[in-house]
């Protein structure tokens, strides 16, 4: 099952995705990192995720980009599950780290996230909501902008589960149980954005 969580920053979506994990059957779960802790106020996020899953049975695999590349150690495919924190991270290390042209970028994500579900039956990718702040940036960061939205959709589209989070409540948006009417209204939703 592939699952996408959404939120704005600090709304819980990366503790709701641990949740998820913990209540599944998975003996083998593994936190795939995908932040640079660059600077202080890096460091100190990354301290605190480590903190929160302290103790939660996660191996942490710290993959900035290329997660084609990944190496997820278990070979327990039934019983593995993967969270990766987050997609903002990973597009960002892509674009301004590795780069290339956005096909190419896409391309090494998509396999990437393939490469995930190939390895775990439950893949959680958590991602933020940062598109609602009305602003106009510089160039640069409004590419980053539209790379991050057509990835979410994309993979908004393809997930079997889509949540988003909001003041630490989840939000079902896409489920597997939902008929697809539903589906196609939240699809045409974010695709008219």
């Amino acid at each position: 099952m592939l699952h996408l969580i959404t939120g704005g920053s600090g709304s819980g979506k990366s503790m709701y995705g641990e949740k998820l994990i913990l209540d599944s059957k998975a003996f083998h779960r593994y936190y795939v990192a995908t932040m640079h802790p660059w600077g202080k106020e890096g460091e100190e996020r990354v301290q605190r995720h480590q903190k929160q899953r302290e103790g939660k049975g996660f191996e942490t695999l710290e993959v900035y980009d290329h997660l084609e590349l990944a190496t997820i150690p278990s070979n327990d495919w039934e019983h593995t599950a993967v969270l990766l924190e987050c997609m903002s991270n990973l597009v960002a290390n892509e674009l301004f780290d590795v780069g290339g042209f956005r096909k190419e970028i896409l391309k090494r994500i998509h396999k990437g996230i393939q490469h995930l579900q190939d390895c775990a039956k439950d893949v959680i990718v958590v991602t933020n909501n940062v598109f609602m702040d009305g602003v106009v940036y510089e160039e640069d960061t409004m590419n980053y902008l539209r790379l991050l939205a057509q990835i979410n959709r994309e993979l908004a589209e393809k997930a079997d589960r889509v949540t988003e989070v909001v003041y630490g409540i989840p939000i079902p948006i896409k489920s597997e149980d939902q008929g697809m009417e539903k589906e196609r209204r939240f699809l045409c939703q974010i695709n008219s954005q």
